[in-house]
């Protein structure tokens, strides 16, 4: 009877500790915040951080912020301000294939009007506008943390497009970042 007894709690221990590390294996992806920085941007002259934040294994909320510095190579665009909402189907914890709806608030260069000789323009006054749009991406992360995403997204803007040069927005990412 003793060597019974002592079988079972040797077993029920076992149980308990297995049980135990496979709780702390899942929690090494379900971190809640995430910050990452976008690469392609200083090829367009700008600098575009992010914030993501998860509300479960498929869903979360972020913003992104783009700002130019160099407006020789990005000749349009000043800033925007972006928030937007992410759906997963990746079977890790916020991970693998995604589609977003994005809002924008955004700064671009009002219209360009151009002289008789269509040489010389004067530009129009920056034009603060709203826009909404969807993409789509892929988003990796290791199990230390690090997160490595790619994406693309269009818009529309909704109410001062008639005074730009273009009517829509454009949103490219390849970033890098870490999960925490």
């Amino acid at each position: 009877m003793k060597k019974i007894f002592l079988l079972i709690i040797t077993l029920c221990a076992f149980y308990s500790v297995k049980a135990q590390s496979n709780e702390n294996n899942a929690d090494s992806y379900e971190k809640k915040n995430e910050i990452k920085l976008n690469l392609l941007s200083p090829l367009m002259g700008a600098f575009e951080v992010g914030y993501e934040r998860f509300l479960n294994k498929n869903s979360s909320l972020g913003i992104s912020a783009f700002k130019v510095y160099n407006h020789s190579a990005n000749e349009d665009m000043n800033y925007f301000i972006s928030p937007y909402y992410r759906h997963y189907f990746g079977k890790k914890y916020t991970a693998g294939f995604f589609v977003e709806g994005f809002g924008m608030f955004t700064s671009i260069d009002g219209k360009k009007i151009y002289a008789a000789d269509n040489v010389a323009f004067t530009e129009g006054k920056d034009v603060y506008d709203l826009a909404l749009g969807a993409g789509l991406g892929w988003k990796l992360v290791t199990k230390k943390g690090f997160v490595f995403e790619a994406n693309a997204a269009y818009g529309r803007l909704l109410f001062n497009a008639d005074k730009t040069d273009h009517d829509q927005v454009i949103k490219l990412g390849l970033s890098i970042g870490y999960r925490f």
